[in-house]
């Protein structure tokens, strides 16, 4: 999501805030670094990793093999075929009155050995078992017998009640693709946004890289899959993340919504005590295929630490209180007594107080938290000062579970103007007034006066600060809201609910929902701008170890072709139809090659990094990296809508999020299904650009969507609801429900 304004034209920095030296060093040294970190990753967590590293067995289960043996034994039989004697006669020899003590212990460890080995075997082969991926690329709604074998062996050596980390160790490593694939997959995708001259230049530049340098760069790249858990997660996160020097709000973090509070501090709370015991059930695709939970570990006590050069992320064990924001002001709230986490009614009494508490801000606290909006480099110095004057009032927020933000102001869907009521939620959940969000904290906790809620996330995992009334920081606040307040003003949030269909209908026309939106997005992308731009859609890469996102590159051939049979009068519905369907066929093989591995981006950047480390000039890889994506679009998963009845109950839908757009001429578009019948769709723009408008966008996709539907029999008759006559005057006003072949605006133009 808001990973895609973070990619573009990035330039990582090869030194560290000491200086210069340590990413100036030799190649192989920083491949040993990250395999070093992924070890301490795993030392860190010892005993969890016991717990989950002998899983599908359990400890007990090594009791009952050890008992098992000792009853043979009794009954004079030798299930070790003589091994247990050999054992004997290595340990010590205490004398003939211990000798039922040498037996025991030599029964204890052939039981040992034998059931680790028993545990190893299952690890083997549930990882060789998750490294098929010939599931994702079989045609939607049918399975192989291949698969379903497939299928019957993960669901045997699976084990039965797994905990969240149950299966880190036998997640595959994720696979280094083929540099040839990857040129070949990345030229095919710029293909339908350059001209003639344009993409021969290209691949000129891309066949040279192949002759040149790929193959050394692809080498240490290996090389580092072999020895590091992810061969290019933590690179991610570093290089795009950690040493972007950019403000966090709207560039970094994105936003959630919900749509009640009720007692939302107590239920987090319950919720890290499940996750800390690893009582959260892991994410299992097709009720089966486990993906990778790492990324569970640093939702709470969180903080990322600004640095000059490079920030770094702080994550403690534990946290016994929150940081609460409200008026200007900064309050510590303990969260657990000594028998334990405080009830809601506890923790509403203290929420009370600070509700009531009429005294003002100190000076300068409560434009403090602008400089977590500030740029990296500037937050970074500042907070030097307040470490060595604050740092018990640093810890409090650095330190605490998550921060809570409590608005005075009202938020949320009305019904006298629920769009404009929605656009200002998502303004508010994104960017606040610029000084009331702990932009560092992994995430906020935001409650409105009228009870709703929502959460900004740090989209790397980390941060927040306290209250600060030094003079001395008093022109650096100054700066830090000028800019955040800017920011804030310039970001323009349009959030709107489509309610003519949603994904019961994009089923029964066979095709996949996030496909038929994605083709749509092109639709409406093309009749606001008149052209085609690179399209950034983020999928999952959890079926590995570590693994974290992959670009979808959603603009392809096919799918420009669709378009302009849509703006084509010539083109009857039924072409236009069968060119939808290749399209998001073309789509979904994209999707899949991503989910497994296959994709081009971020091959393409770990091959970049290296090409930096090593200092050698790829002209190709250098084109590659100043792309600019002028439209992110993400879909929101739904994964527990089942646990109620969105018709009956829908106040307590979730709207969704959203995220800051990818470029300063482009837009960042998320959406959400509602159920079976509606989707909310969240846009954002710059308000500095004379190209984009979110509103604009909005009618354009509302438009697109009933034009797409328009080419089933049963979508036609939603168009033609759509625009009936108890609401067709408002339609032509707002709804431009195009017809097939209408022209693209004449506003737009090919910049």
């Amino acid at each position: 999501m808001a990973e895609a304004h973070q990619a573009v034209g990035f330039r990582p920095s090869l030194t560290s805030d000491a200086g210069e030296v340590e990413l100036s060093a030799p190649m192989l040294q920083e491949i040993y670094l990250s395999g070093l970190r992924s070890w301490k990753r795993h030392l860190s967590r010892f005993w969890n990793d016991f717990l989950t590293g002998v899983f599908p067995a359990s400890p007990l289960s090594w009791l009952f093999l050890f008992s098992a043996i000792q009853l043979a034994w009794f009954l004079q039989l030798d299930p070790s075929l003589g091994l247990m004697e050999k054992i004997k006669e290595l340990l010590p020899d205490w004398g003939g009155q211990h000798h039922r003590l040498r037996g025991v212990l030599a029964a204890a460890l052939f039981a040992s050995c034998l059931w680790g080995a028993l545990i190893f075997t299952l690890h083997v082969a549930l990882r060789l078992l998750l490294s098929y991926h010939g599931w994702l690329l079989q045609p939607h709604g049918t399975m192989s017998s291949r698969t379903k074998t497939w299928l019957a062996l993960v669901r045997i050596f699976s084990g039965r009640h797994p905990m969240l980390f149950s299966y880190q160790r036998s997640l595959p490593h994720q696979p280094v693709p083929s540099v040839q694939d990857t040129v070949r997959k990345y030229l095919e995708s710029v293909r339908p946004v350059l001209s003639d001259e344009d993409f021969d230049w290209t691949a000129a530049l891309a066949r040279e890289f192949l002759r040149l340098q790929a193959s050394l760069l692809q080498w240490y790249l290996q090389l580092k899959s072999w020895w590091a858990s992810n061969y290019v997660s933590d690179w991610w996160e570093e290089f795009v993340y950690l040493r972007s020097r950019n403000s966090l709000m709207v560039n970094s973090n994105y936003y959630m919504m919900a749509a009640r509070a009720g007692n939302a501090v107590h239920a987090l709370l319950l919720y890290r005590h499940r996750l800390n015991r690893q009582e959260i059930l892991p994410t299992l695709l097709m009720g089966m295929r486990p993906l990778c939970s790492a990324q569970y570990e640093k939702i709470f006590n969180t903080t990322r630490i600004p640095g000059v050069h490079k920030d770094h992320i702080r994550h403690l064990r534990d946290s016994r209180h929150v940081a609460v924001f409200h008026r200007g002001r900064f309050f510590r709230v303990g969260t657990h007594s000594q028998s334990g986490l405080l009830s809601p009614r506890a923790l509403e009494q203290q929420f009370q107080r600070i509700l009531d508490d009429p005294s003002p801000a100190c000076p300068h606290e409560e434009h403090l938290a602008a400089l977590t909006a500030a740029p990296r480099d500037m937050w970074a110095h500042v907070r030097r000062s307040l470490k060595t004057q604050a740092q018990e009032a640093l810890e409090a927020v650095e330190g605490a579970a998550f921060f809570v933000s409590l608005d005075s102001e009202p938020a949320g869907l009305t019904r006298e103007d629920p769009a404009a009521s929605l656009d200002a939620y998502a303004h508010a959940l994104l960017a606040g007034r610029g000084h009331d969000r702990w932009f560092d904290k992994s995430f906020s906790l935001i409650v409105f006066s009228n009870g709703k809620l929502g959460l900004s996330v740090e989209h790397s995992w980390a941060d927040c600060p306290i209250s600060g009334h030094m003079w001395e920081i008093h022109l650096s606040i100054s700066l830090a809201l000028r800019g955040a307040k800017t920011l804030s003003g310039n970001i323009d949030c349009h959030v709107f609910p489509f309610s003519h269909f949603g994904k019961s209908f994009i089923k029964r026309c066979h095709l996949s929902s996030d496909g038929f939106i994605q083709m749509a997005l092109q639709l409406a992308y093309f009749r606001d701008r008149g052209q085609f731009c690179l399209t950034y859609e983020s999928t999952v890469t959890r079926l590995f170890l570590e693994g974290r996102t992959e670009t979808v590159r959603s603009c392809t051939r096919e799918a420009c072709n669709f378009v302009r049979a849509m703006e084509d009068k010539e083109k009857t519905d039924s072409q236009c139809l069968a060119l939808l369907r290749l399209a998001v066929d073309k789509h979904q093989a994209l999707l899949k090659a991503a989910m497994s591995g296959q994709g081009v981006d971020r091959h393409l950047f770990a091959l970049y990094i290296v090409s930096q480390f090593l200092h050698l000039q790829s002209p190709f890889l250098d084109q590659v990296h100043s792309e600019q994506w002028q439209l992110a679009a993400s879909q929101i998963p739904v994964q527990q809508i089942h646990l109620f009845d969105v018709h009956s109950y829908p106040d307590y839908v979730s709207s969704g999020g959203g995220f800051g757009p990818a470029d300063d001429h482009g837009y960042g578009v998320s959406y959400i299904f509602m159920g079976d019948d509606g989707i909310t769709f969240h846009i954002s723009s710059k308000k500095s650009s004379t190209r984009t408008d979110s509103h604009r966008l909005g009618q354009h996709i509302e438009g697109a969507l009933l034009d797409v539907a328009a080419l089933f029999q049963e979508g036609q008759r939603l168009k033609r609801r759509g625009l009936g006559e108890e609401d067709s005057e408002h339609s032509r006003d707002s709804l431009p429900c195009h017809t097939r072949g209408s022209r693209a605006p004449t506003t737009a133009t090919n910049f």
